[in-house]
């Protein structure tokens, strides 16, 4: 399946910003708009409101619309106020007093042509209010109307103006956003350089982040955690690819020097049997080292334990003690269980592992001393541990101790009889079942073990212990 690409960072990032700043200057300008547009409105009531009250007190303190006087102050009431205009209209319909404005006004409001031969817009906006005045004499039907097109122009500009405004104010924002953007990705992609520029031989190097910004700071502390741990991996690789090539140089060296030397004249059948047998001791060492780094590469591909109820985790150690009676007592060993548990684990498995750890407590007890398989359970954890009488081990050496071909005698005393893979075969089983490992050695004493949750309930797909 391809994956989509996201695109550039920095490009999303300012064209996020250009629409948040354009929708957001979309709200401020729709609310100018909006407020603008109110307050307008609100003008124009205000506006025929108080000519209202101008023509009502007019004509109650005239006491008629027939009258001289009533139209001169009307006359001077409306005196610079073209936009406003008055028509006065008696019950029987008769116009009794009406200025200039309201001529135009009512005519463009009736869609007709005024005869005054002024020549009125298509789209003038009127606004009219109607009220009615009782006097001594008769009703008076008031008309008042407000020329509001000035008002509508004033609007349209305004709303051109704010979309105009709008739109270049989120090209700026977007244009200078983007800019921004980059410049604070700098870093990033100088990171991202010297990230490129290792090498397998430079791994050792580490990132600097004392020129990062804050963000960057927690990255390139896991980057530097990732590059030791790389560089932990590749060593360990190289030692490990030097050791294979150790382990198998040295049976393959002695097959090959004992097949020549038993060509190079007759043999009879007793010594032809010799070499064969010879032979085949070192191939049976070169078949189990190949198939416990079978075994390990598995492991760490993920493979899990398949459990089953173990109901006596000594009946266990001690069947797998009955297998090493003859090299305890070669050795001068006592061999003994302290302790019991149940356990839901792989049998197999953890007979392997018991029985790696009792050949390395072999190896290296003192004679004459007890080889201790010791059972302990604590919560839902049970801890197996071989512990041993002998030279105390270095405490540099115990971490080391369950990785591949490791050997605390670096001058490979015991490499004939041991490939070095038990231990790490033990690390191996107690992944396995998501536990873990555990080592001490301090005055003549030595603990190596494992620890295993117990997994009653755990799924039972998983490497065979049959292929183990």
């Amino acid at each position: 399946m391809r994956l989509q690409r996201t695109g550039s960072l920095g490009g999303r990032l300012a064209r996020w910003l250009a629409l948040l700043a354009l929708v957001g200057l979309t709200l401020t300008c729709f609310g100018v708009y909006t407020v603008t547009a109110l307050s307008f409105q609100e003008r124009q009531t205000d506006t025929l409101r108080q000519k209202q009250l101008q023509v009502s007190h007019f004509v109650e303190e005239v006491g008629g619309a027939d009258n001289s006087v009533l139209t001169h102050k009307l006359d001077d009431a409306m005196v610079g106020q073209p936009n406003i205009g008055v028509t006065l209209i008696d019950a029987d319909g008769r116009v009794l007093y009406v200025n200039s404005a309201g001529r135009l006004l009512h005519s463009a409001s009736d869609g007709r042509v005024p005869n005054t031969g002024s020549s009125v817009a298509t789209n003038q906006r009127t606004i009219e209010q109607k009220f009615e005045i009782t006097t001594a004499a008769i009703p008076i039907q008031v008309v008042l109307s407000l020329d509001a097109s000035e008002d509508d122009l004033v609007l349209k500009r305004l709303a051109r103006t704010l979309i105009a405004a709008a739109l270049a104010g989120a090209l700026v924002i977007a244009a200078g956003g983007f800019l921004l953007v980059q410049i604070g990705l700098r870093p990033v992609r100088n990171l991202s350089v010297r990230i490129q520029a290792l090498e397998a031989d430079t791994l050792h190097q580490k990132l600097d982040g004392a020129d990062q910004p804050d963000e960057l700071v927690p990255l390139v502390g896991h980057v530097n955690g990732l590059l030791m741990r790389l560089r932990k991996a590749y060593e360990q690789l190289e030692a490990f690819n030097a050791d294979v090539a150790h382990e198998l140089f040295t049976p393959l060296s002695t097959l090959m020097g004992s097949t020549e030397v038993a060509l190079r004249k007759v043999r009879d059948v007793n010594t032809l049997r010799d070499v064969l047998g010879a032979h085949l001791e070192d191939l049976q060492r070169m078949s189990m080292i190949v198939q416990d780094m079978l075994f390990l590469s598995q492991a760490d591909r993920g493979a899990e334990a398949r459990r089953v109820r173990v109901d006596s985790m000594a009946d266990v150690a001690r069947a797998v003690m009955d297998l090493h009676d003859a090299a305890i007592e070669e050795a001068g060993l006592r061999l003994q269980v302290d302790g019991d548990a149940t356990l839901a684990a792989d049998i197999r498995l953890l007979q392997r592992a018991i029985s790696n750890l009792i050949s390395n407590a072999t190896r290296h007890a003192r004679p004459k001393s007890t080889v201790v398989i010791k059972i302990l359970r604590q919560g839902d954890q049970v801890t197996l541990c071989v512990v041993n009488q002998g030279h105390t081990i270095p405490i540099q050496h115990i971490p080391h101790l369950f990785n591949r071909f490791y050997r605390v005698d670096v001058a490979r005393a015991e490499a004939v009889r041991n490939h070095g893979l038990g231990l790490a075969i033990v690390a191996a089983i107690a992944r396995m079942h998501g536990g873990w490992t555990v080592a001490e050695s301090s005055d003549e004493t030595t603990s190596i073990g494992l620890v295993v949750p117990d997994k009653a309930n755990s799924s039972t797909s998983c490497l065979a212990a049959e292929d183990c």
